[in-house]
């Protein structure tokens, strides 16, 4: 299998305990599976009291690929995990426990559903029409499929094994995941977390050697139950799925589709057919302008800009793009696309340079054109959460209105927008809470008739503020050169006469 340019480094994550019988087998499979990538072998012991450190740490001195860790107790299979996390140094990591239940022969099928950039995660499934399985214990099978299907109906997911060894997941989401469990638990955090992190998850059939308790099977009915506790707490006690604070909250607020729509009809005149979204995040509100004649996606975050590339990519209207809002680097090829709407949601605060990006939003309209901002609103709402999310201002109605007009832009409107959520945001603030959770936005959601009868009322403050500024249309005579100035000792600047008539026909026709 060829690699995918991009990925050039398997690293291969072992955990070791009491595995000195089939040690130097499964090391020696590893390193020999037939894949184009380069293999990275990270094996943490954990502590064992049989002969593994010795071996491993021979391993590892006939070969370069080989790298160890030892814990000085005995930690659990979680824990050995998140230290090799910790270690490793390749682009997709796979776990593989040091037994030899399951073959790295089949690498291969594992990793082409990445390699070939379809996923973001791959599960080596044992129940998916696997082409061989050992047929071991019955009640086995029966909870690990119960554990299944509760993993699938909290996530709302359809995978076929959670329990799998094999999950190979690329390494710059997995370094990301803060990843807990000690023990077994491991297996459903980390399949809820994949799943919270919304990532193109695949399953492949593998085959499965498995092993009895006499052979060295340590997993028990104890562990079964510890699953069932991970899966719920995980779901809905600790929902920090991810350290990356902006993709946390853009996730949380993915399911609120009713105020993404909301948030649309307070603009949507001022919508034409030729929008850039300048500031598109993972594509939450991109989704609701996808039948624009032309959507231009543009983001910093070359993670985000991959998130929508693999969601709307394949569409012939929408093109996506790397640009940094405050630099005029690449504005040519923007101007190109003639749009007339710029579209920019919670972005400008972000940005320290907040009028130079307002000038290139003027200079990338057509004349006519309108550009929509949206930032948060008044400047004693500024709480840690602003601070998290990297927010350099609140904005004021007059301050953001005067940098409209210092770019070249007219004021069309101006309003405050969502007034409910100000009191959320303030207790938030009272309680030095630094994001917005998932719970937080399903109550919002719920709460929405009430926050759209407070906006049509006015009652209070908003959360948010809107303005629209359009460019202005060029008349034929501003486009002309100006007048010659002739100063004259003693008198105010003058024209020369042959320009006096024209200048007074561009002075009439601006009022």
């Amino acid at each position: 299998m060829a690699a995918h340019p991009t990925y050039k480094v398997l690293s291969v994550l072992m955990p070791v305990y009491n595995e000195a019988r089939t040690l130097r087998r499964i090391v020696a499979a590893v390193l020999s599976s037939p894949i184009d990538l380069e293999i990275e072998l990270v094996c943490v012991d954990d502590c064992s009291t049989d002969n593994s450190w010795a071996i491993l740490t021979e391993l590892a001195a006939a070969d370069r690929r080989i790298r160890i860790v030892r814990h000085a107790t005995n930690k659990g299979k979680g824990a050995a995990i998140r230290t090799a996390i910790a270690s490793m140094t390749g682009d997709i990591a796979i776990v593989q426990d040091a037994d030899l239940e399951y073959d790295p022969a089949e690498y291969p099928v594992m990793l082409g559903p990445i390699l070939s950039g379809k996923a973001d995660a791959v599960f080596g499934s044992r129940f998916a029409s696997s082409p061989q399985r050992r047929v071991l214990l019955y009640w086995h099978g029966v909870a690990n499929r119960f554990l299944t299907w509760i993993t699938n109906v909290l996530n709302d997911i359809n995978i076929t094994d959670m329990e799998t060894c094999y999950k190979a997941v690329r390494a710059d989401v997995l370094k990301q995941i803060p990843l807990k469990s000690d023990r077994f638990g491991i297996e459903p955090e980390l399949t809820t977390r994949l799943a919270q992190w919304n990532l193109r998850i695949y399953e492949v059939p593998i085959s499965y050697h498995g092993r009895t308790v006499a052979e060295g099977k340590k997993i028990g009915l104890k562990d079964a139950f510890e699953a069932l506790w991970c899966l719920v707490k995980y779901r809905f006690l600790d929902t920090r799925f991810t350290t990356h604070d902006g993709y946390y909250i853009l996730q949380s607020v993915r399911r609120a589709k009713r105020f993404n729509r909301w948030m649309l009809s307070r603009f949507r005149p001022y919508v034409g057919n030729r929008v850039c979204e300048a500031g598109c995040g993972i594509g939450n509100f991109t989704e609701l302008l996808l039948d624009r004649e032309r959507l231009h996606c543009l983001d910093y975050d070359p993670f985000y800009i991959e998130v929508i590339r693999r969601r709307f990519g394949h569409m012939e209207n929408v093109q996506v793009g790397w640009n940094d809002l405050a630099n005029p680097v690449g504005l040519a090829e923007l101007r190109a696309e003639r749009f007339d709407t710029i579209i920019s949601l919670n972005v400008v605060e972000h940005i320290e340079d907040d009028r130079a990006v307002l000038r290139h939003f003027s200079q990338m309209l057509q004349p006519g054109g309108h550009a929509v901002v949206l930032v948060p609103c008044h400047p004693w709402l500024y709480t840690v959460c602003d601070k998290t999310l990297g927010h350099f201002r609140r904005y004021t109605t007059e301050d953001l209105s005067a940098k409209f007009r210092e770019a070249g832009f007219k004021v069309v409107s101006a309003s405050q927008f969502n007034r409910l959520g100000v009191l959320g945001w303030w207790v938030s603030g009272l309680m030095k809470k630094r994001e917005i959770s998932p719970l937080q936005m399903r109550v919002y959601e719920l709460l929405m008739p009430l926050a759209r009868l407070m906006d049509w009322l006015k009652i209070g403050p908003g959360l948010s503020l809107i303005v629209v500024g359009q460019k202005p249309i060029t008349t034929p005579e501003a486009e002309r050169e100006p007048p010659e100035i002739v100063v004259t000792k003693g008198q105010m600047p003058v024209a020369r006469e042959r320009d006096r008539a024209e200048a007074g026909s561009v002075a009439s026709s601006h009022g």
